[in-house]
Parts: C-alpha cells; sequence; structure tokens
C-alpha cells in the first residue's frame, strides 16, 4: 500500500509535471517552425531565391524551381511570381499643345525567372509599385507630349501606343523585368475638343466621298472620250474603204435578195450610179 502511494505521488509531482509541459511546449514549436521553415512547396509559375543567414548571404546564382523543397530554419526563401501579370493604369497628361488628356491603359509584364536575385537585391517584390508604374507615367507624358490631341484620338493612337511600349520595354529591361504589352483602352478629351474633332473628321471624311465620286466621273468621261474616239477612227476606216465599185457590188447583192422575196414591189436596174431603185411595195 506504501510502495503504490509513493508511486503516486511521483507521477503527481509538480515538478514533473512543470518539465513534462516545458518539453512538450518546446517540442512543439520546434516542430512549428521546421514545419514552416524547412519544409516548403513553390508552386507552379513561381521561383524561388534563398537567403543564407549565416553562409554568404542571398545566393543570386541558384533560383528554385517548383516542386518541394528543404532548407535550415534559419535560411529564408523568397518567392516569386513570374507569370505574365496585367495591371491598369489611369493618368492625366498634357498634349503638345498644353491640353489636358485623361488616359487609361493596361500593361502586362512578368519578372525575369533568371534574374530574380538581381530583382530581389536591388528592388524587391514591391517591383511593380517601385519601377513599373514609375516608368509607365514618365513614357506616357514624354511620348503624348510631342502630339496633338486629334492625333491620339484618331490618326496615330496605334504609333503612340508602340512608342510608349518600346520607351517603357528598354527602361524595365534593364531592372530585370519583361513588358509584355501597352494598350491604350481609352482617351477622354474636354467635349468641346472632342465635338470639334469629330466634325472635323466628319468633315475630311465627306471631303474624301466628294474628290473619290469626282474621280469616278472623271474616269467614265475619259472612258466615253475613248469610246468615241475610237467609233470615229472605225468610221473613217470604214469610209475610205467604201469605193464606188464595192457599193455598186453590195447594191446587186441587195437586189438579188430584194427580187427573191414574195413581197410585191418594182425594181429598176440601172439607176444613179448604176445602182437598182425600189420604187414601191407591200404586201
Amino acid at each position: 500500500m506504501e510502495i503504490h502511494q509513493e508511486r503516486n505521488k511521483e507521477i503527481f509531482n509538480p515538478k514533473a509535471i512543470t518539465k513534462f509541459i516545458i518539453i512538450g511546449v518546446v517540442a512543439l514549436i520546434l516542430f512549428l517552425v521546421l514545419t514552416n521553415t524547412t519544409f516548403l512547396t513553390i508552386k507552379p509559375g513561381e521561383k524561388g531565391v534563398l537567403f543564407r543567414r549565416f553562409s554568404g548571404g542571398l545566393d543570386k546564382t541558384h533560383i528554385y524551381n517548383e516542386g518541394f523543397h528543404m532548407i535550415m530554419p534559419w535560411n529564408n526563401m523568397y518567392i516569386y511570381d513570374t507569370r505574365i501579370k496585367e495591371s491598369f493604369e489611369k493618368m492625366e497628361v498634357l498634349s503638345k499643345n498644353g491640353l489636358n488628356i485623361k488616359i487609361e491603359l493596361s500593361y502586362r509584364y512578368y519578372p525575369q525567372a533568371d534574374k530574380i536575385g538581381d530583382l530581389h537585391e536591388k528592388i524587391g517584390k514591391n517591383y511593380q509599385e517601385y519601377i513599373i508604374k514609375p516608368e509607365i507615367r514618365s513614357s506616357t507624358r514624354e511620348v503624348i507630349g510631342k502630339y496633338l490631341p486629334e492625333e491620339l484620338y484618331s490618326t496615330k493612337r496605334e504609333a503612340i501606343q508602340d512608342e510608349i511600349f518600346e520607351q517603357t520595354k528598354k527602361a524595365l529591361n534593364e531592372k530585370y523585368i519583361t513588358l509584355d504589352a501597352i494598350l491604350i483602352r481609352e482617351v477622354s478629351l474636354p467635349q468641346t475638343l472632342q465635338n470639334a474633332i469629330e466634325n472635323k473628321l466628319k468633315q475630311e471624311q465627306e471631303s474624301l466621298e466628294y474628290e473619290y465620286r469626282l474621280e469616278k466621273e472623271r474616269k467614265e468621261a475619259e472612258r466615253r472620250i475613248i469610246e468615241a474616239e475610237a467609233k470615229s477612227k472605225a468610221n473613217n476606216i470604214l469610209n475610205k474603204s467604201l469605193t464606188d465599185k464595192i457599193l455598186r457590188d453590195k447594191g446587186i447583192e441587195a437586189t438579188i435578195k430584194l427580187s427573191e422575196s414574195p413581197n410585191a414591189k418594182t425594181i429598176i436596174i440601172g439607176g444613179k450610179d448604176g445602182l437598182p431603185l425600189i420604187l414601191g411595195g407591200g404586201n
């Protein structure tokens, strides 16, 4: 009985219970730390770059691909999404003549997968706010400042869009970011200016249509003149070829055909120029 009581005292000893609790908490913390930092998964479309806390810092030469990885708990893995992403930007810019224009752009971009080490070292994961947006705004203001509002609104919109893209792409490429496209989605001008531009475009279209009709009529007149000249030349050639002898032969042929006709008629041979004369006829 005394031995059983002694064992119970050992089991329910507060010091022993405290010791077990501390060991359990430490084990739980180690499990959570190892689970969250030592074992990690890089998802499809992502790349990782490792920061080695005690052995060289950021490892820019080794880029980690998608899949399961194990790292030491005191190191950090920085994961970047390298898939193409799309964002939008609204801004106000000044045209060549100083008018205020509201413009909305969309742009597609992605970080260069083999350069995310340099990107992380020099810029960081918030590269869109620090690099992309400022470069797009700067290029857009610079390019549009060289054009008039009507050129942006109609005739040179695609050229302006391409110029903004090329200028921004070059700047971003130097920062380890690839620009895939820039699209001008909407251009807003003052209403009075927009109406004036639309009226001007309408008048230009009507003028082009009028010139087209004039050109069509001019070509038709030229065709008729050419046709008339061709007929005149043909008649001249034909008249020159019709001699008196040919005319008499044709008259004789016609007389023979008339004489064979059943209709009553009077034919006198030996009329003027030797051609037959038809004096009457009936059914």
